[in-house]
């Protein structure tokens, strides 16, 4: 397939949209055949994939290790922990998380 025909341009265009789905490995087993097939025979659609890596991959080495201010981090573990419902009286809570340092989380009711 040329991409330089006017047909495939909505299917480049469908292809494009979804890349970044793609590249996450976010879509069904379907979409993604179909997208890989695109790209496979579509030169200029590789091509911006491509470079939608490149900026996915250059982002993830500048931003990837970054962690939250602990303050925020407080805020929203205590948001999270006091978050109810009040419907006609009956009162319903939500199960807490919170979330440790290293990644494992406790729960309670």
């Amino acid at each position: 397939m040329s991409c330089d025909d006017p047909a495939p341009k909505g299917e480049c265009a469908e292809v494009l949209r979804d890349v970044w789905l793609f590249l996450d490995d976010e879509m069904d087993a379907d979409r993604r055949a179909a997208v890989q097939h695109h790209l496979d025979d579509c030169s200029p659609c590789l091509v911006e994939a491509g470079l939608d890596q490149k900026l996915k991959s250059l982002l993830h080495s500048k931003c990837g290790g970054d962690r939250a201010p602990e303050q925020l981090r407080a805020r929203l573990a205590a948001r999270l922990a006091t978050v109810r419902f009040d419907a006609e009286g009956v009162e319903i809570s939500t199960t807490s998380m919170v979330v440790t340092a290293e990644g494992s989380a406790e729960r309670s009711a």
